[in-house]
């Protein structure tokens, strides 16, 4: 087994001189590192709701339980622009996923902050795939069942 100086190269330097010299300037995706940007940086949004927590929309007809939440917009541009500008939201906000249903039919929604209210009505949610992400706990609250992950 190789001790010493050469152990010791070998762990600075594994691939030897096949090793290329990195630029001085190291690139991201091919655009120049932002020195001042906070790359993975944590989102400062703090949510007003939580996951299990039964809303209603501001404007439109139809409630629902949240089942996962993005700290800012993390949706598609075209999703986004679908929106009529006049009721379209910040995207610096918490967006929410829920288990939405109306009169009429039951979806999964995509919901920005602004937009949610809490739900006071006692009336249970009806959706088919509650059931197999939560347990009521209590009149508007769910928990989410031991083992599911959002």
């Amino acid at each position: 087994m190789a001790s010493g100086p050469k152990l010791l190269g070998w762990l600075k330097n594994p691939f030897g001189n096949r090793a290329k010299a990195l630029p001085k300037r190291l690139l991201l995706l091919d655009h120049p590192i932002d020195e001042h940007r906070r790359y993975n940086a944590i989102s400062k949004h703090v949510a007003k709701f939580q996951i299990g927590q039964v809303v209603r929309h501001r404007m439109f007809p139809f409630r629902g339980v949240i089942f996962d939440v993005d700290p800012q917009f993390a949706n598609t541009s075209d999703w986004y622009e679908s929106i009529p500008e006049e009721v379209r939201p910040r995207k610096d906000q918490p967006f929410y996923h829920l288990f939405a249903e109306n009169d009429r039919t039951h979806y999964v929604a995509y919901v920005s902050e602004q937009n949610l209210l809490p739900d006071d009505s006692v009336a249970p949610l009806t959706h088919p795939d509650i059931l197999d992400w939560f347990v009521l706990t209590g009149p508007g609250t769910y928990e989410l069942k031991k083992g599911v992950a959002n």
